[in-house]
C-alpha cells in the first residue's frame, strides 16, 4: 500500500481505536459543556459507507458532527498538514484524509471515492465554508456527484445553537445549549460508470438543501 494509500485508509485499527477514545472524550465534553442533545441517531447506518453533510455556522460543528455515530468518521484536510509524519499519523488516525489544495476539485473527488470505496462515511459540509444566518445558503454539488457516482446515501444533519456556542470570528467557546437532529438518508439514482448526468446532480443537491433547511429550523427551535 503507498503512503497515500495508508493515509485515506486511517492507520487501519490502531487509527479506530485512537479513534474511538479521542471520539469518546469530545463527546462527553460537549454533552456537559454545550447540553448537547442528539435526535435520529436511528437514521444513520449502521454498515457502509454514506455521506454525512451537517449544515455549517460554526467551528464547533467539525467536533459535534462525530457525535452522530460511534463509527469512525472521515475528514478531508489540506495535505500540507500531513508533511509531518507524526502529525500525519495522528491526523489520519482521527479520519482525516489529505487533499491538495489548489488542484481541480475532480482530484479532490477521486480521494473521496477511494475513502467511500473503503466502506468508510466521509463528512461534508455541503454549504462549503461556515456561513452565517437562519437560511441554508447555496449548496456545492460535491456531495450529491459523490452520492451517485460512489452510489452511497447522504445523511443531513441540522444543527441548533451552534452560532452562539463559536460565532464567526471568534475563538472563545461558550456554554450555549446545543441540538442536533440527524435526518433520513437521501439515496442517490443509481451509479453510472459514465459520465453523472447534470440534473441527477442538481435534483439530488435540491432535495438536500431541502431537507437541510427543515433539520436546521427544527434544530434552531430545539437549541433555543
Amino acid at each position: 500500500m503507498t503512503k497515500v494509500d495508508t493515509n485515506l485508509a486511517g492507520q487501519g485499527r490502531f487509527g479506530k481505536l485512537f479513534y474511538a477514545v479521542i471520539r469518546g472524550i469530545l463527546v462527553a465534553l460537549c454533552r456537559a459543556y454545550l447540553r448537547l442533545s442528539i435526535k435520529g441517531r436511528e437514521n444513520i447506518p449502521k454498515t457502509g459507507a454514506f455521506i454525512l453533510a451537517p449544515i455549517h455556522r460554526s467551528n464547533i460543528d467539525t467536533p459535534i458532527s462525530c457525535a452522530t455515530t460511534t463509527r469512525r468518521l472521515r475528514y478531508m484536510g489540506k495535505d500540507s498538514l500531513w508533511k509531518n509524519k507524526t502529525i500525519g499519523s495522528v491526523l489520519s488516525a482521527l479520519g482525516g484524509f489529505p487533499v491538495t489544495r489548489g488542484t481541480a476539485d475532480l482530484e479532490a473527488l477521486k480521494r473521496c471515492l477511494a475513502v467511500l470505496a473503503l466502506g468508510e462515511p466521509i463528512v461534508m459540509f455541503p454549504e462549503g465554508t461556515r456561513q452565517s444566518g437562519d437560511l441554508i445558503q447555496p449548496l456545492f454539488d460535491g456531495a450529491a456527484y459523490l452520492a451517485i457516482k460512489a452510489n452511497v446515501p447522504i445523511v443531513p444533519v441540522g444543527i441548533g445553537g451552534t452560532q452562539d456556542v463559536m460565532p464567526k470570528g471568534k475563538k472563545m467557546i461558550y456554554p450555549r445549549k446545543c441540538t442536533m437532529i440527524i435526518g433520513a438518508p437521501i439515496y442517490p439514482p443509481l451509479a453510472t460508470t459514465g459520465r453523472t448526468p447534470r440534473t441527477a446532480t442538481t435534483e439530488l443537491t435540491a432535495n438536500l438543501k431541502s431537507a437541510l433547511q427543515e433539520l436546521f429550523d427544527a434544530a434552531q427551535l430545539a437549541a433555543h
